[in-house]
């Protein structure tokens, strides 16, 4: 089971602007400590699926990501990745989350791949989380090469 400090779940209240509704931790901090991706368990605590398993909670990334997102880069990312990378992607996400949870779990299920999409790209936002946190994410790379450009 995923377990953040109290502090974390403070300040990760305070970026989000609500109280967290599962567990997760912080997997990926910036320069000063601070927040930016967090892992997320399959699971909020009254047992609703959660799909994104990493979460892009840091303000400057969320920011310049955002902004990548209001410009139309969803469709131009889709466009630009290889087909069968980002079908990669999303299965070996869905993969890593679904063996988090617990066998003799009986109720709904997370669904799809990176922010709960079976297809396509949905979210820069997460892919962009889990490429920060380790994950192999095309998506996630063609965003971090358009930030520091």
């Amino acid at each position: 089971m995923l377990k953040a400090t109290d502090q974390d779940i403070a300040r990760v209240t305070e970026l989000l602007g609500r109280r967290p509704q599962g567990n997760f931790e912080v997997v990926v901090r910036d320069n000063t400590g601070d927040p930016v991706v967090v892992k997320n368990e399959p699971l909020l605590f009254d047992g609703t699926p959660m799909p994104t398993r990493f979460w892009l909670v840091g303000s400057q990334a969320h920011l310049f990501v955002s902004r990548l997102e209001s410009a139309g880069c969803i469709d131009l990312a889709e466009s630009e990745v290889d087909p069968q990378e980002l079908v990669q992607t999303h299965m070996m996400y869905a993969i890593e989350r679904d063996s988090q949870i617990p066998a003799e779990h009986t109720g709904p299920r997370p669904h799809g791949g990176v922010a709960g999409t079976r297809t396509g790209v949905k979210c820069l936002h997460a892919h962009y989380a889990h490429w920060l946190a380790g994950g192999n994410d095309v998506v996630g790379d063609w965003v971090a090469k358009r930030l520091v450009e």
